[in-house]
């Protein structure tokens, strides 16, 4: 790694572990890295972030894990070094499946949204973490005072409710995330309306199921009420194969097929995803949901996060009128104190001036399983109750 190369990296490790995490010179810390080499994580990422945790003068340890494709809490000798670390970091999506479980849950624990040393040295990572942190926060209070929430996007998404039962803490995971990417999860409780779907239904990064995703060849319509899919619109095949996809991971797992659970967006402009989203549609999920092009939802299941995501491209946000998000960009001086945050952190300003916009789509602008994927256009586009 060449100087230029590993101070950047520094900068974001110092962010992950001092200002993140907290820790001090002599602390010992623990990295957990996935010991599948499938191409979700970066391999030499935690050989490099070893490097940069001595170079803070931090005491690492690290412990290789599989990818458990069923949710699973870590084992009584894993659990021993996360309780003797001051810190635990996951690389691995062993972090991400038991994000929102309370099972030996701590907020030292961290979930590292960066898959590889690209994103690692980018803004994404390098913005002050106690920026995003206070951004979302001040998000989540904008969100839940609104009266009303109506959030559309160019393919046809067209929903509104409030939010009600909406926690102004942001405190949603029981791990904390870094970077801090997106608002908490707003309960679907009082929201109706659709949701439009363009190549592909994939999971949520809860368990891996195989197939895990469901390919679309063209717009697919999802009608909800509150907390349940009401129907499907589209072309026949779509309708026949969401239904399908639905069904057998309600069957698989158990558990109340068509439940909306909840909703939120990404918050860091930072973030950009160069893969394609349909190379590898378990990792664009877990990779690139942090931007603001991208909201989605948590479906398929009656917790969070569900089983099956459903993934908005684009969104606009309006809070009682106001588009907070607008066709995929976040304006926080758009809230009361998102002004006073940017003049405050200008690294975070900066980013929010020039925001990254790849987040893995086609040369349309869609999401596809295939690149060169066109749309077909059905004769008749059917509706069919979920």
């Amino acid at each position: 790694m060449v100087k230029d190369q590993q101070d950047a990296f520094d900068a974001s490790a110092r962010n992950l572990f001092v200002n993140c995490a907290g820790c001090h010179p002599g602390d010992r810390v623990l990295i957990i890295f996935e010991t599948e080499n499938d191409g979700y994580y970066d391999n030499l990422l935690v050989h490099d972030l070893v490097q940069a945790v001595q170079r803070l003068d931090l005491l690492p340890m690290t412990y290789g894990v599989p990818l458990s494709r069923t949710v699973s809490d870590p084992d009584a000798m894993l659990s021993a070094m996360m309780e003797a670390a001051a810190c635990t970091v996951f690389l691995a999506r062993l972090g991400d499946q038991i994000r929102f479980r309370s099972e030996n849950a701590s907020q030292q624990q961290i979930v590292s949204y960066a898959l590889d040393r690209e994103m690692f040295v980018s803004d994404f990572c390098r913005v002050d973490y106690a920026a995003f942190d206070k951004l979302n926060r001040a998000l989540n209070t904008a969100m839940s005072n609104a009266s009303e929430i109506r959030v559309t996007c160019p393919l046809g998404t067209d929903f509104i409710g409030s939010t009600p039962q909406f926690a102004k803490t942001g405190g949603d995971t029981t791990r904390k995330r870094f970077p801090v990417s997106v608002s908490a999860p707003i309960p679907a409780t009082s929201f109706r309306g659709k949701i439009a779907q363009s190549g592909f239904l994939t999971g949520t990064g809860s368990h891996y199921y195989t197939p895990y995703h469901c390919a679309l060849e063209d717009t697919l319509v999802v009608h909800f009420d509150g907390h349940h899919i009401t129907a499907f619109e589209g072309s026949s095949k779509d309708v026949s194969a969401a239904k399908r996809h639905y069904e057998f991971v309600g069957d698989t797992y158990g558990i109340d097929t068509y439940f909306v659970h909840s909703w939120h967006a990404g918050i860091h402009p930072g973030l950009r995803y160069d893969g394609f989203a349909g190379d590898n549609t378990e990792r664009w999920g877990g990779g690139a949901f942090g931007n603001p092009r991208v909201l989605h939802f948590h479906t398929c299941g009656a917790y969070p996060p569900g089983e099956i995501s459903l993934n908005v491209v684009d969104p606009t946000i309006r809070l009682d009128g106001v588009a907070v998000w607008e066709n995929g960009r976040l304006y926080p001086d758009r809230i009361a104190g998102g002004a006073a945050l940017m003049q405050a952190f200008p690294d975070m300003a900066e980013v929010f001036a020039n925001p990254c916009d790849g987040i893995g789509l086609a040369k349309d602008g869609r999401l596809r399983l295939h690149p060169a994927q066109a749309p077909s256009t059905p004769s008749v586009a059917i509706r069919e109750t979920a």
